[in-house]
């Protein structure tokens, strides 16, 4: 892995995902880019703080407006230094148009972008996954990396498997990108809606695939409802995982008729996850 953009709020800073993005970026030599949008029309403050005893206050927006800005600055410093202290290379792109529309942007010449769970680009608070990170998911053109809000090393890794060609698209990014971390204690997870699964849908090919990359993964193949199964899984587990799934076709529709894993991982556990889309 060449590039890894990390996507960071300079007004909600999370130090969570800038050291989830400087530590990988320094175990891959990966050049890191701080990307810190600033949408027109995002402040930390709302209209009510602007009214002084005339209306809107002019001199009230401009202390706010400054304060922002110097809020947004030291949150930029704090990532330069940081990525210092760690001899990491890194850029800063701070555009000021649309997030959204920039993050998209930025993930076509990414190797992989990193976002925090509960990022919302505005001063509405709501709970994970936010409507900003699902449109982030079902549209970027590169693998996503979605970190909780408190850093914790990685100890294992998790590959979802269910038989799918985008579940496999998942694991070959996953290894294409993070090589130093097959070395790390690896689960194949597949669920099976039978009472008494045997094995794993194309057994010999996912196996051999595995096998390639992973030589040591252990299979866990679980029976039940696949949500409600892994979510359990890794409930119970002790090591802290890095999840591998593929998820977010980007064929919006197909999401209004079943929720995405994505969405119930992120929900419901405070993981790292690695999402890919498969077309």
């Amino acid at each position: 892995m060449k590039k890894i953009s990390a996507v960071l709020d300079g007004l909600k800073f999370s130090e969570a995902t800038m050291k989830y993005a400087i530590r990988m970026a320094a175990d891959t030599n990966a050049l890191l880019t701080g990307v810190f949008p600033e949408g027109y029309l995002y402040h930390s403050f709302h209209l009510f703080d602007m009214v002084g005893n005339q209306g809107i206050s002019k001199v009230k927006l401009k202390h706010l407006l400054e304060k922002d800005q110097a809020t947004r600055h030291n949150a930029i410093a704090i990532f330069k230094e940081q990525c210092k202290r760690m001899e990491v290379d890194c850029v800063i792109h701070n555009d000021k148009t649309f997030p959204l529309e920039d993050l998209i942007k930025e993930s076509i010449y990414s190797d992989l972008l990193m976002i925090g769970a509960h990022e919302t680009m505005n001063n509405i608070n709501e709970a994970a996954p936010t409507t900003f990170i699902d449109n982030v998911l079902s549209e970027t053109q590169c693998p996503v990396m979605v970190v909780p809000s408190k850093y914790q090393d990685i100890q294992k890794v998790v590959l979802l498997y269910d038989g799918s060609p985008s579940s496999v698209f998942a694991v070959k990014m996953f290894n294409y990108l993070l090589p130093l971390l097959r070395d790390l204690e690896t689960e194949v997870i597949y669920v099976s809606g039978e009472d008494n699964p045997k094995d794993l849908p194309e057994n010999k090919l996912i196996r051999e695939f595995i096998r390639c990359h992973c030589p040591l993964a252990k299979y866990i193949i679980l029976s039940g409802d696949p949500d409600e199964q892994i979510v359990a899984y890794l409930k119970n587990g002790k090591l802290n995982p890095l999840v591998v799934l593929g998820a977010y076709q980007r064929g919006v529709v197909s999401r209004w008729f079943r929720s995405s894993m994505a969405d119930k991982l992120i929900s419901q556990l405070a993981v790292p996850l690695f999402i890919t889309h498969y077309r």
